[in-house]
């Protein structure tokens, strides 16, 4: 069911420092308990109260949307960030969110846009297309009669953004759930911020698609969508419709085997070449942003996370990858060091 989202600045902070009260506290009873209790039963009490907290924490973030919410998304593909207990219940996330009610959108477009919706559109379908962490995505239609898409981000969602991130670290912090040194958790939210403030610029997003279309001009099987300039603005993005199936269409009863390697491939070849070649990467490549043909093409959404690649990145990358096929784990080892994937300091796991 369509929900209000929380737009003021306040509003979510109220939200967020609800949340963080609630996990602290279920965290300080836990402890104090467990002092009363056998290893076992500890143990047992604390997979229960982490259960617990992660309900609270998933459906706040679910609600508010924004960064927060791509915090959760991130946590939930990553093992060493949060207890397990959370990892999994965050993977709710990952799925599509509830959208939000479509007065909202309307007058979000009207707002950015300038005009009524029926004079910037023919037609806007109101049942949301796809929704996510800080934009919701519609079917329309031009004046001139062209099929596209219409992502519009969530009000108050770039104007929170840092302001969230600082309170749900503290919700993290406070509830004991961190596990990472602090200097690799200051690092991944340093990193977070900085994507998040260039993925709530879509300005930013039109010009890394046009970036990203003239680097795969040489692949014809590398679709990505054309930007609709004058329906867009730094919050509403108007792109061509390009239709793709869904990564859960290439099970062998829809695609052959072959046409599964060649997609493989394909994205394989693409991604290194973003790697090393064009030294930009497509930084957000989760499944909902692929879509497949059984023509071999593939298609690319979202361009509002972009890496530009550092050159002792590359080279770190590079040593990884030498090391590895050569079974040289001191190589490696030194490889994810400078990389970032390891702190020196502490332990290999």
């Amino acid at each position: 069911m369509p929900k209000k989202t929380i737009s003021s600045r306040k509003g979510r902070f109220i939200k967020l420092a609800g949340m963080t009260a609630s996990v602290a506290g279920r965290y300080a009873s836990d402890r104090v308990k467990s002092v009363f209790k056998s290893d076992d039963n500890a143990a047992l009490s604390k997979r229960e109260t982490y259960s617990k907290m992660a309900g609270d924490v998933v459906d706040t973030l679910g609600e508010l949307k924004g960064a927060v919410m791509k915090i959760g998304q991130i946590a939930s593909q990553t093992q060493d960030l949060l207890p397990k207990e959370f990892s999994e219940a965050l993977v709710k996330l990952q799925k599509e969110a509830p959208p939000v009610e479509f007065s909202i959108i309307k007058a979000q477009i009207e707002l950015q846009l300038g005009a009524p919706l029926d004079e910037l559109y023919s037609r806007f379908d109101e049942e949301p297309h796809a929704a996510a962490s800080i934009g919701q995505v519609h079917r329309a239609c031009t004046k001139q009669g062209q099929e596209v898409v219409v992502k519009v981000q969530y009000p108050g969602v770039a104007e929170s953004c840092d302001s969230d991130l600082k309170q749900l670290r503290l919700a993290l912090k406070l509830g004991g759930l961190l596990k990472m040194p602090k200097e690799s958790v200051d690092a991944l939210f340093a990193e977070i911020r900085d994507r998040l403030h260039e993925e709530l610029d879509y300005n930013n997003e039109a010009a890394n698609i046009a970036m990203f279309q003239s680097f795969h001009d040489k692949h014809p099987k590398i679709l990505i969508p054309s930007v609709i300039e004058d329906l867009s603005n730094r919050h509403i993005l108007t792109m061509e419709y390009l239709p793709g199936d869904d990564i859960q269409a290439l099970k062998r009863e829809q695609y052959t085997q072959d046409q599964i390697n060649q997609l493989g491939e394909r994205l394989f070849e693409v991604m290194a070449e973003q790697l090393f070649d064009f030294k930009q990467i497509h930084g957000d490549p989760h499944p909902g942003n692929f879509a497949f043909r059984k023509d071999g093409s593939v298609i690319v959404y979202d361009f509002g996370c972009i890496k530009t690649l550092k050159h002792e990145v590359l080279a770190a990358y590079k040593d990884a990858i030498v090391a590895s096929l050569a079974e040289d784990y001191d190589a490696l080892d030194d490889a994810l060091i400078r990389l970032g994937a390891r702190v020196e300091s502490k332990p290999s796991p």
